[in-house]
């Protein structure tokens, strides 16, 4: 019996981030037995975030991937909504204290996509083509494959991205075929990036169910999880923590279930792609094992890589 509604959900402005949480939404008023009442029982509610606000720099520069998360982190401190719904790979690699990641749903394509108007590759991009990404692991990767490409900075909602790829600014861009899926757009995509070779971010393509440690709807929502997603995230976010991973890190990881067994491969990158660090392991399908196995592959990069990983 979960607790009498509402259920305040929490989330970011951007379509995106309503359209998603929206998803969320209607799961959980189905659950509750009001289908055709969503905004009764578990109404969104907007919060502008540090990173909606600021869109003309990188998040390196101005703190890092927290910018997503903190305001709505301070809304569930604060009583002001009973849940949070992040894009996981926005998430730190360490909850703030009072505060848990209690379920991921399902996860979406966790692949970066490549759109461009005239070409359907990175390879196939002509000789000092500009790519657009504000992702320094993107940047790394895309580098390290064509160093004559020019990587300019590219902010702001998938909107306006694929705006300015269609007037022009670029030659191709880089987005998470994720939420190019939930926004419908997947057509858009020319092609994607092989998550094994190019890992994406860790959690890529998974959201995050977040709420009070303390909070009486933690046990309905942890029931919104999807255990093939959470192990496989698990393993990645223990690669995050390894290598302290933050906006400064060109890191990724990709896990994948084959039967009971997980595989993992995670690599850092120095920004130009001139340098790279991998590793490569499996372990049993346990979300533990996975967390542990993220762990060793992390630091075995890190104690590789020393002082060259950070940009």
């Amino acid at each position: 019996m979960s607790p009498t509604p509402p259920l305040r959900i929490g989330t970011r402005q951007s379509l995106l981030a309503r359209t998603q949480s929206g998803h969320i939404q209607a799961e959980i008023a189905r659950r509750l037995g009001d289908a055709d009442a969503p905004d009764l029982v578990a109404p969104l509610v907007f919060i502008i975030t540090t990173g909606d606000r600021i869109q003309d720099r990188r998040l390196m520069d101005i703190g890092g991937k927290a910018l997503f998360t903190k305001e709505i982190e301070r809304a569930l401190f604060d009583g002001e909504i009973d849940m949070a719904v992040h894009s996981m790979k926005d998430v730190p690699a360490e909850p703030p204290e009072g505060l848990a990641i209690v379920a991921l749903p399902a996860r979406e394509d966790p692949r970066d996509a490549f759109l461009s108007e005239r070409y359907d590759s990175l390879e196939t991009l002509p000789e000092g083509a500009r790519l657009g990404t504000a992702s320094l692991r993107r940047q790394a990767q895309a580098l390290a494959l064509r160093p004559d490409l020019q990587i300019e900075p590219l902010r702001g909602n998938v909107d306006t991205r694929l705006r300015r790829l269609a007037e022009g600014d670029f030659d191709a861009i880089l987005l998470a075929a994720a939420g190019l899926n939930r926004l419908g757009l997947g057509e858009r995509v020319r092609g994607f990036l092989d998550p094994w070779t190019a890992p994406p971010a860790p959690g890529q393509g998974a959201l995050a169910l977040q709420c009070r440690t303390d909070s009486p709807w933690a046990d309905f929502i942890s029931g919104l999880g999807d255990r093939p997603t959470e192990i496989c995230v698990a393993a990645e976010r223990g690669a995050l923590i390894a290598l302290e991973a933050n906006c400064r890190t060109a890191m990724g990881a990709h896990a994948r279930l084959s039967g009971d067994i997980l595989e993992l491969a995670v690599e850092a990158l120095s920004s130009d792609g001139t340098q790279r660090w991998r590793r490569e392991g499996s372990c049993p399908a346990n979300a533990l094992d996975a967390r542990l196995l993220g762990l060793e592959l992390g630091h075995a990069v890190r104690d590789e890589a020393g002082d060259a990983l950070i940009a």
